[in-house]
C-alpha cells in the first residue's frame, strides 16, 4: 500500500465499502481521489494526481453507457442515443452522483481548493467519479468498472428516458434568471483541448461578472448544456 498513512487506509476502507468494490492496489483509489492542486503542493513527495486516471475513466463510461443505452433501447435512433448518453454523462449529473456516495470528503486537494469549497465544486467532483471509474478499471478490470457504472448511473438513464431529467437546462436557467432580473445570460468558451476530431470544450455561464456554473462537453453545445445544468443545481433549483 505504499505510503499511505493509516488514517489515509481508513478513510480509504470506508469508501471502499461504500461503492462495494475492494482495491487490490489502494494505491490506485488514493490516486483517484488526489487533486492536481495538492499534488503541486506537495511536489517533493512525488505524488500523483488523478489528471490520467479520469482520461481512463472518461473512456470506460463513454462505452459502458453507450454500450447499456444501445442494447436496452434498440429502437432509439442514434440522434437520440448521443441526446440520451450527454445528458447522462453530463459533468453535472456525475457530480450529482459524486454526491450521494460523499466523494467529496475523500480528496485530497491544495489548501487554495479545500479553502474555496473545492470538495463540493462540480468539475472536480466529476472528474474525481471518471478517475475512480479508471482506477476500478485498472485494478479490477472491464467487468467491475462497468458494474460501478451501471450500479451508479442506471437509475440516472431510466430517469433521462422518462424525461424526468430536463434537457434543455439553457432554457430552464433562462427562465430561472428572468424571475429576477433583466440581465443576459453569456455562454463563453473558456477553453479547449485535444485534436480537431476529439475536442473538449470547456464553457461557463454569466450574468453580468457573476460566474453561475462551468461546463464540458465534446461540442460547444453540451458544454453549455452542462453548464447551464451546473448553475441551475448551484442555485438550488435541480435536486441534489
Amino acid at each position: 500500500m505504499g505510503k499511505l498513512s493509516t488514517e489515509r487506509k481508513k478513510q480509504l476502507i470506508d469508501l471502499q465499502n461504500k461503492i462495494k468494490y475492494n482495491f487490490k492496489d489502494l494505491n490506485l483509489i488514493d490516486r483517484a481521489l488526489t487533486h492536481s492542486s495538492y499534488a503541486n503542493e506537495n511536489k517533493d513527495k512525488n505524488i500523483k494526481n488523478n489528471e490520467r486516471l479520469e482520461f481512463l475513466g472518461d473512456s470506460v463510461l463513454g462505452l459502458v453507457v453507450s454500450n447499456y443505452i444501445f442494447e436496452k433501447y434498440p429502437n432509439y435512433p442514434e440522434g437520440e442515443l448521443s441526446k440520451l448518453r450527454a445528458l447522462v454523462v453530463c459533468e453535472p449529473s456525475l457530480a450529482n452522483v459524486a454526491k450521494k456516495i460523499e466523494l467529496g470528503k475523500y480528496l485530497s486537494l491544495g489548501k487554495g481548493e479545500e479553502a474555496t469549497g473545492g470538495r463540493e465544486r462540480v468539475s472536480i467532483l466529476a472528474d474525481a467519479f471518471e478517475a475512480l471509474i479508471g482506477s476500478i478499471y485498472l485494478d479490477g478490470g472491464f467487468k467491475n468498472a462497468k458494474n460501478f457504472v451501471l450500479s451508479n448511473l442506471s437509475k440516472l438513464i431510466e430517469e433521462a428516458v422518462k424525461g424526468k431529467l430536463f434537457l434543455d437546462y439553457k432554457t430552464q436557467l433562462q427562465e430561472e434568471v428572468q424571475k429576477d432580473s433583466n440581465d443576459k445570460i453569456k455562454y463563453n468558451v473558456i477553453d479547449e483541448e485535444g485534436p480537431d476530431h476529439r475536442k473538449t470544450f470547456y464553457v461557463e455561464v454569466r450574468v453580468g461578472n457573476n460566474v453561475l456554473g462551468e461546463g464540458k462537453g465534446k461540442s460547444k453545445k453540451e458544454a453549455e448544456q452542462c453548464a447551464a445544468k451546473a448553475a441551475l443545481f448551484r442555485m438550488g433549483v435541480l435536486d441534489e
